[in-house]
């Protein structure tokens, strides 16, 4: 009898959130799947996937999927039955980062964005970024106070490159905003 080596799961830093398993579907242990992905299908073209638990990351596979009414389900090989499929609400499903594409110059992960500190053009500490939101218009930028700041608020910054985004600078880890303090 030959077992198969458990497969090697990446550590943290090599892995992007790009949705999370919602709620059972049905009695087989179909799942409903929350993407982060536009459109919300491009969720599948990254595999394998691997599901934040408690316990860690484990990897999981996709059997089936199929768009159900405005979102999409998935049949996964860890839930086979709807207390399995209950097993696994509200966890976070991730992938190796380098299995997502290439960005032109300019564009960035939302998950590139995320704790980087955010200064004006005058070098004033407003932050750092806490998440992002959709508005529909344009993008925003959570920026939440964080130590060395300039006071304690809490501020939406538009993501509008060239005209309040100045700069983003990975390496650094420094986002530049000609930004009012005020707003």
């Amino acid at each position: 009898m030959t077992t198969k080596a458990p497969a090697q799961v990446p550590v943290a830093s090599d892995l992007i959130a790009i949705g999370h398993v919602s709620t059972p579907y049905g009695v087989k242990g179909w799942v409903w799947v929350h993407a982060l992905t536009d459109p919300i299908t491009n969720l599948f073209g990254y595999q394998p996937w691997y599901l934040k638990t408690r316990e860690g990351f484990k990897a999981v596979k996709v059997l089936e999927w199929r768009v159900q009414g405005k979102g999409i389900v998935a049949q996964l090989d860890l839930s086979p039955d709807r207390n399995a499929a209950e097993a696994l609400r509200n966890l976070e499903i991730w992938v190796r980062k380098d299995a997502l594409p290439e960005l032109e110059e300019g564009d960035y992960y939302w998950s590139d964005l995320i704790d980087l500190a955010v200064r004006t053009t005058d070098g004033q500490l407003l932050g750092t970024v806490h998440s992002m939101m959709e508005t529909g218009s344009n993008d925003v930028l959570v920026v939440q106070a964080s130590d060395g700041s300039l006071d304690g608020q809490e501020r939406l910054v538009p993501w509008l490159p060239g005209e309040v985004v100045k700069d983003v600078d990975l390496v650094g880890r420094v986002i530049t905003v000609d930004w009012d303090p005020a707003f």
